[in-house]
């Protein structure tokens, strides 16, 4: 929803990551995978960005006929020479040439406006057949692209000036290429409050606006904004009295933040003597820096598939026991978990698998595609054992839903050390192995899980998407995502009493655990090893530091006698609004 006043734009979005930032907007989207930028063109130059578009189309046309004679198809000769037609059609050739004429932009985000609008025409016609041929236009979209692109292809990390970025969508690998020297915050049309790129935001402290439906297209280059990741708003070219109000808020927002951080050094000990174990999840290995500054007690969770994405391409072994290497010398003698790839769902990969899946979510993904695709699997398995020769090493496995997908992974972990021995390599076989729990029908069959393993690590990020049927991107059922819903307390609870009868440990690694209003009801439940994002470290130790475990234990049994997420919220907020975090709200 979008409120305007005279000379300022109010857009109404998600809280992506807390904090205030106000700079100017530097508009980016990604169309296929290449990452674009939004920019005005004279009256004079229109003739030359048309010509710039037509050469691109020729080129791409060009490319896909030496394709067509290189191959023989027989029958399904006709799915590429529909493509041939495709380039000087009417609905995408002639609208792009029309949009550049008419709106003075450049041709990459005028071909991107055009392909989206025949994209969602096509989508709306109830013939299946028909619909299915909107792969077809995003195909040669993406092939005109790439052409049109070349070498001005964005990348995040080259962006050389103080900006906040505008974008449609950024994918996690976009987001963790910000300079936290350059880029000052960013907002995004789609995601919401625990997406992968909410997650990073977080790690890298900068303010972020997600779900903010349509800031893209609303915001233009250089327009001054104010982003309130802290209440989900932009403010978008500011009147000076709300600029004014704004830099008072951020001030005081700053000096909250290096009040907590200052006593980040300080032990997490709940005031009846209990100690908890706070460690860092982090994305890349640079991050550890900043986990040993707040405090961190280890890694508690290790992402690995941003190297894959980083690199666009597989890692060989050897390049993975190099950033594995580093990371492991970097937090000796503290524990590190790696968790293997955890590839598809938010975190598409572009020169894997180019088979659209209707929903990325419940398709090949994480340890799925791991057992898919095994040698990828056992490469990165001997890379982490060979590691663990080094250091204090726990091997994490992501989405087992089932006793028989653990079976298998420890098959092909068996290959990886068979493989191992037999190269004479040095390497460490005797490894705790983890699996994280995330979706219900692992905390169902929990127990029998626990008998294969030596600890669980709960993914709340997933579990409560799984549970609720949830997609965590979507902006429309964002309000629905709460960690506080009864439904995901109780299997919280279910997976943590079915790690004490077994006797295994249990961690929770996600974002659940990094937001201090959910800390009364982790402690209550008994759980001691907790790991998020760096930057909220010092936030949880303070909190910690102001709590009894044992009426944490006490309380928590009460709201079990509550049914609604607001109920529960209510409960935490009065019972512990002394220790609570201050939390600025728009005014």
């Amino acid at each position: 929803m979008n409120e305007t006043r005279p000379g300022q734009m109010t857009i109404r979005g998600i809280s992506g990551s807390p904090g205030i930032c106000i700079g100017k907007a530097y508009i980016v989207d990604r169309e296929g995978v290449n990452l674009i930028k939004r920019y005005p063109v004279s009256e004079a130059m229109v003739p030359a960005e048309i010509d710039r578009f037509k050469n691109a189309v020729t080129k791409a046309k060009n490319d896909h006929a030496k394709v067509i004679e290189s191959l023989d198809l027989g029958e399904n000769l006709n799915i590429l020479e529909t493509h041939m037609v495709l380039f000087k059609d009417k609905m995408l050739y002639g609208k792009t040439i029309e949009t550049i004429s008419q709106d003075r932009i450049n041709a990459e985000w005028a071909l991107r406006k055009v392909s989206r609008k025949v994209k969602a025409m096509f989508q709306q016609i109830d013939d299946q057949y028909l619909k299915d041929r909107v792969n077809d236009i995003v195909q040669v979209s993406d092939k005109i692209m790439s052409h049109l692109v070349g070498a001005q292809d964005i990348q995040i990390r080259d962006i050389n000036k103080r900006v906040i970025l505008v974008a449609h969508d950024l994918s996690p690998a976009d987001t963790s290429q910000i300079q936290l020297e350059r880029i000052k915050g960013f907002v995004t049309d789609r995601g919401g409050k625990n997406s992968h790129t909410s997650i990073v935001a977080k790690s890298l402290k900068i303010p972020s606006v997600l779900g903010s439906g349509r800031a893209s297209v609303s915001i233009n280059n250089d327009d001054i904004l104010i982003v309130d990741g802290s209440s989900g708003i932009i403010i978008v070219n500011p009147e000076e009295d709300t600029l004014f109000k704004y830099e008072e808020r951020l001030a005081r927002f700053e000096a909250y933040r290096a009040d907590i951080e200052r006593d980040s050094h300080l032990p997490a000990v709940t005031r009846d003597g209990v100690i908890l174990n706070l460690m860092a999840n982090i994305e890349l290995v640079e991050e550890v820096v900043s986990a040993k500054d707040n405090g961190a007690k280890g890694i508690g969770l290790f992402r690995t598939e941003f190297l894959y994405l980083d690199l666009k391409r597989f890692p060989t072994e050897d390049e993975l026991v190099q950033k594995y290497k580093e990371l492991v010398e970097l937090m000796n003698p503290e524990p590190v978990t790696i968790r293997t790839l955890d590839i598809n769902g938010d975190k598409v990969n572009p020169y894997i698998d180019p088979v659209e899946e209707a929903n990325p979510a419940l398709g090949l993904r994480a340890v799925r595609f791991c057992l898919e695709n095994e040698n990828i699997f056992i490469t990165q398995l001997k890379a982490i054992l060979r590691v663990a020769a080094f250091g204090n090493i726990k091997l994490l496995i992501p989405m087992i839903s089932c006793v028989e997908e653990i079976i298998r992974v420890k098959a092909v972990l068996n290959k990886a050390i068979f493989e191992l021995e037999n190269e004479d390599k040095i390497f460490n076989k005797d490894i705790p192995l983890g699996i994280m729990i995330e979706v219900p029908s692992a905390v169902i069959m929990a127990e029998e899980l626990a008998t294969h393993v030596d600890f669980f690590s709960i993914g709340t990020n997933d579990l409560i998407q799984y549970s609720m049927a949830i997609d965590r991107s979507n902006r429309r059922v964002a309000h629905l995502y709460q960690a506080l819903n009864p439904a995901v307390l109780k299997m919280i609870k279910m997976t943590y009493d079915a790690a004490q009868k077994k006797g295994i440990e249990v961690v929770m690694c996600g974002e659940m655990a990094g937001d201090p209003v959910n800390i009364p009801v982790l402690l209550g439940f008994g759980l001691t090893n907790l790991s998020m994002n760096s930057a909220s470290i010092p936030v949880i130790k303070k909190m910690i530091r102001g709590m009894d475990f044992n009426l944490a234990g006490k309380n928590t049994k009460k709201l079990f006698e509550l049914q609604t997420t607001e109920e529960i919220s209510t409960f935490i907020q009065e019972e512990y609004k002394e220790i609570l975090p201050y939390r600025e709200t728009e005014e």
